[in-house]
């Protein structure tokens, strides 16, 4: 672990709120790794390119994809590959056992300076005392070309953290750094095979039979809706900014 300087922030009428940030690039102990997968699991809302709400009957099932994700990402960390990913962790002063919040990242293949975030997460009480952007402060030190993909909703909260809008994808926003892409490739995890996996199929399953094919139906149109209404956001924003700029 790589410890970092404490960082605090004060909010009115809130303790202090002090954390220090260790950087790691071997998979973190086992009780930090679960305070992690539990936080992907709880906040997938926030961070999920597929921002279903638990209302969703399909919530249940892309709980258990995005946390597969993140453990095969955790898992790969302890490979010799220079494009694992790389996990910032801020770790709450008062008790350093507790994981306040978490940024995973992509080294990219070929240019030192380039990464892209994949993932980050604060405890819900931890927001706005600065954590998300000390954690992405310390990853931009690293590699100063860092990309990211937000909702549309989030991209001022990134502009003020120094990113800027390059172009729409899918249902996000990308953003960057810079004012180009870097052409070094980052080792994203392929999706394809935990949607067709065993335990998915079964959980879908078990879906199907706890609220019937209909329901199911339904839930995969609102998923779909979704997606378009973020996607024509996304668009929409871009052109915005573009023109601004």
């Amino acid at each position: 672990m790589q410890p970092t300087p404490t960082a605090q922030s004060r909010t009115p009428g809130a303790r202090l709120t002090m954390f220090t940030l260790v950087h790691l690039d071997t998979p973190p102990p086992e009780s930090l790794k679960s305070q992690i997968l539990q936080m992907v699991v709880d906040y997938l809302s926030d961070i999920s390119p597929v921002s279903l709400t638990p209302s969703n009957p399909l919530y249940q099932l892309y709980q258990y994809v995005i946390g597969y994700e993140m453990h095969l990402y955790l898992q790969a960390m302890d490979s010799d590959r220079d494009t694992s990913a790389h996990l910032i962790l801020a770790l709450d002063d008062l008790d350093p056992s507790q994981v306040l919040g978490f940024a995973l990242y992509l080294p990219a293949k070929d240019d030192p300076e380039a990464c892209t975030l994949a993932y980050m997460a604060v405890h819900t009480k931890q927001r706005r005392h600065g954590i998300a952007r000390a954690m992405l402060q310390q990853m931009i030190s690293r590699h100063p070309h860092a990309e990211l993909a937000c909702v549309a909703s989030k991209v001022t909260t990134f502009e003020a953290m120094g990113f800027q809008v390059l172009a729409a994808q899918g249902p996000q926003v990308l953003m960057n750094t810079r004012s180009h892409r870097s052409d070094g490739l980052v080792a994203v995890q392929d999706l394809a095979p935990i949607f067709h996996s065993k335990d998915v199929q079964q959980i879908h399953a078990y879906l199907v039979k706890q609220h019937g094919k209909r329901a199911m139906s339904d839930a995969e149109k609102q998923r779909d809706r979704l997606l378009d209404q973020m996607a024509q956001q996304a668009q929409a924003l871009v052109r915005e900014r573009l023109i601004v700029h």
